[in-house]
């Protein structure tokens, strides 16, 4: 991973975006010597929010599961006819 200062992105925003869509490699950006922000490319930031929202889909299920609330085939698939005419 790329690490720069904020005042070198200030200074060469464009030469770091550029490469940052040439690489698609996340640049860390820091300020005081510390982590402030990450830059990423934008398909990868979509990819990783839409694997996000999946994985918390699954957690959700996954404490249904947990806690019992669970329907049979015949009982999801009666509330899932007005869906699925």
């Amino acid at each position: 991973m790329k690490v720069e200062l904020v005042t070198t992105l200030k200074r060469q925003a464009t030469k770091i975006l550029a490469d940052l869509h040439q690489t698609k490699e996340p640049v860390l950006i820091t300020e005081h010597g510390k982590p402030s922000a990450y830059l990423v490319d934008v398909e990868d930031y979509q990819f990783m929010q839409n694997r996000l929202a999946m994985l918390e889909g699954i957690a959700r299920g996954e404490q249904a599961l947990t806690a019992g609330e669970v329907l049979s085939h015949d009982s999801a698939k009666m509330r899932m006819a007005k869906w699925l005419k």
